[in-house]
């Protein structure tokens, strides 16, 4: 029976030991990367460029798979559910502190293991280059003065950019229904509707605005965020256009499931900060006029609670919270 015993003790410290060194070995064959939104748009983009710059770092392949669907709930669920083994990663994005909210997902970032956020791209505000309105103020001005009369667009109804909106003009002291929000399938489809003259503003970022900027059929009056983008040097911010505080982006992060072993979140930290810090990197993201932004996982967590305690009040006051 003692033997047994001894037998028993030994057979379980071997298996610690040997979970422990897989751990430790990690990644020992190819980890897969998910995205929840299509091949080719910015968050594709971002995750190519991290996991390609991941691969050379660990030596293991870093395989980036694009799980589209339902406002990204598909994608950033299949991520939650994996097996918390290190093999399976995501990129998850600002949709998971706005889907819980909308009913569309019980998720939310706390069924996560949180590594870095990587990325932020501020809102914009953009109109036509014959726009009557030539600085943010005198938007809000006639948002104030003309309830109904401009109609905006930059995303679906309750997305990312209908709530840029929305808290920029609460922030002016303007009822947010004073501009009606017209839903559009992305920045792209609604810049072009801005230069047709179907809608009169579109809040979405400078990267998204920046090929119909520089065609000159749009103009950026204000960018939602403490500091200008050196990409367009001469928009000021919303706070020096209009003296509003308000401010909000579209993120991006690095995370796996909930119960991912320390050590592989330790390892895997470390490297993409490495990655986060080189040259290809930042090159990669200058030349797009995306943002960088790096919060380590404890930052990433707070900045997550604190963004997901707004958007829930903005979203209620919208009522398009359930």
């Amino acid at each position: 029976m003692q033997r047994r015993h001894l037998l028993g003790v030994a057979g379980a410290v071997f298996g610690l030991l040997a979970a422990g060194s897989a751990q430790a070995a990690w990644p020992e064959r190819p980890v897969t990367v998910i995205v929840p939104w299509g091949a080719g748009g910015g968050t594709d983009a971002t995750a190519r460029i991290i996991a390609s710059l991941l691969e050379k770092e660990l030596g293991k392949p870093f395989n980036v798979v694009n799980r589209t669907g339902g406002s990204g709930v598909v994608g950033h669920s299949a991520i939650a559910t994996a097996a918390p083994d290190g093999y399976t990663l995501g990129m998850i994005t600002v949709e998971i502190n706005m889907m819980h909210w909308q009913g569309l997902t019980p998720l939310t970032y706390k069924d996560y293991t949180l590594i870095a956020q990587v990325n932020a791209d501020p809102a914009a505000l953009q109109v036509r280059t014959d726009s009557p309105y030539k600085s943010a103020k005198e938007v809000l001005a006639a948002a104030k003065a003309n309830p109904g009369k401009l109609k905006a667009s930059g995303t679906g109804q309750g997305g990312i950019w209908h709530l840029a909106l929305a808290g920029m003009l609460q922030s002016a002291g303007i009822p947010p229904a004073n501009v009606p929000w017209v839903p559009s399938q992305g920045a792209a489809p609604a810049m072009q509707d801005l230069a047709a003259g179907g809608v009169d503003i579109v809040t979405c970022s400078i990267p998204e605005a920046r090929a119909m900027i520089e065609a000159k059929k749009a103009v950026g009056l204000a960018v939602m965020d403490s500091v200008r983008n050196p990409i367009f040097p001469d928009v000021p911010t919303l706070k020096e256009a209009t003296g509003s505080d308000w401010s909000t982006a579209a993120w991006r992060g690095i995370a796996g499931p909930k119960g991912l072993p320390a050590e592989v979140q330790q390892k895997l930290g470390a490297a993409l900060k490495k990655v986060y810090d080189s040259a290809e990197y930042k090159k990669f993201m200058a030349d797009r006029g995306f943002g960088v932004v790096w919060k380590d996982a404890k930052d990433f967590d707070a900045f997550l609670a604190k963004s997901d305690a707004d958007f829930g009040a903005l979203m209620k006051q919208l009522g398009l919270a359930k």
